[in-house]
């Protein structure tokens, strides 16, 4: 008996763009459903800008009522004022989904690009290909979107392997 489809919602977190991407995987196949970008404005103050993440967020898992949520880790070291920012907006990402209940994993760029690629060194061009092999028919608003596709298909790998594992750990306790 086949397990029952489940939607997983991809986000990688920015302050100005938030990619989304949404994948339904039925254990064996994946999906895609849709993806897009939540945008700020640069002239906004922070707050307005984090309110506007929050928003379109939540709109979005509104819209499409995702199962589970995958973030990316992000990883700044060049400015400590916009990694602040974007730690900032991380935060909302990762509350978003938690406010409306979903189960939120988080994955690191070389693990997402591992789990897509084969390697976690790969341009972000091999990612983009291989999101489009897994998901025939996809078109990406933007490259960030691409990027919450790639990290929707990472939870997915990893979910089908946490699963396959508990049960057979079931299996053996019996």
């Amino acid at each position: 008996m086949a397990p029952a489809p489940i939607r997983i919602l991809g986000l990688d977190p920015g302050l100005q763009h938030t990619g989304w991407g949404l994948v339904e995987h039925d254990g064996f196949r994946l999906r895609f459903l849709a993806d897009g970008v939540v945008s700020t404005s640069p002239s906004e103050e922070l707050a307005r800008r984090l309110l506007v993440l929050h928003q379109g967020l939540a709109e979005v898992i509104a819209a499409w009522t995702p199962d589970e949520a995958a973030v990316e880790h992000t990883y700044v070291a060049r400015n400590p004022e916009s990694a602040l920012k974007l730690g900032q907006a991380r935060g909302v990402v990762l509350l978003a989904p938690a406010l409306a209940g979903l189960p939120v994993r988080e994955y690191g760029a070389m693990e997402v690009k591992r789990a897509v690629v084969g390697t976690g060194h790969a341009a972000k061009e091999q990612v983009q290909a291989m999101v489009r092999q897994l998901l025939p028919g996809v078109t990406f608003k933007r490259a960030d979107a691409a990027d919450a596709l790639a990290i929707a298909i990472c939870h997915a790998h990893h979910r089908a392997t946490r699963n396959a594992y508990s049960a057979a750990m079931l299996r053996a306790a019996r």
